[in-house]
């Protein structure tokens, strides 16, 4: 394992959803659904597109890395010093989909940032769930 791997943290958050991977997905890839669950953004499900998350309390640039449709989304995630990667996994299963979300590159320095995302992340699949909930 190189130094670098060594000294990062992940967070990693999953749910069983009771939902297809096919639903699943466009809250995960469709710009309104994502605003409604997580923030606004201009996201493209497109490897190589730049785009942006805000908020409030400020703004996350980030960048497509691989897109995989109803299975796999990864995309950079830099902001306030972060420099981290969020990785989606959807795992068909009877009833719905297991969906995982790994955010990794939180350095022993970035305390309040990984404390943020461990708080954070659960609250925005409970929004993504209620938002799931009211599509057909």
């Amino acid at each position: 394992m190189s130094q670098t791997a060594a000294a990062t943290r992940a967070v990693v958050v999953e749910r069983q959803m009771p939902h297809p991977p096919e639903k699943v997905w466009r809250a995960l890839t469709q710009s309104p659904l994502i605003g409604e669950w997580l923030m606004a953004c201009d996201f493209k499900p497109e490897p190589g597109h730049d785009f942006s998350f805000s908020a409030e309390w400020g703004s996350v640039d980030c960048k497509v890395l691989s897109v995989e449709p109803h299975r796999s989304l990864s995309y950079t995630w830099a902001g306030m010093g972060l420099e981290s990667v969020v990785t989606w996994t959807l795992t068909p299963m009877d009833g719905g989909t297991r969906l995982r979300m790994e955010q990794v590159g939180f350095t022993a320095d970035q305390e309040m940032a990984y404390r943020g995302a461990t708080a954070g992340w659960p609250r925005f699949l409970d929004k993504m769930e209620a938002v799931l909930a009211g599509l057909d």
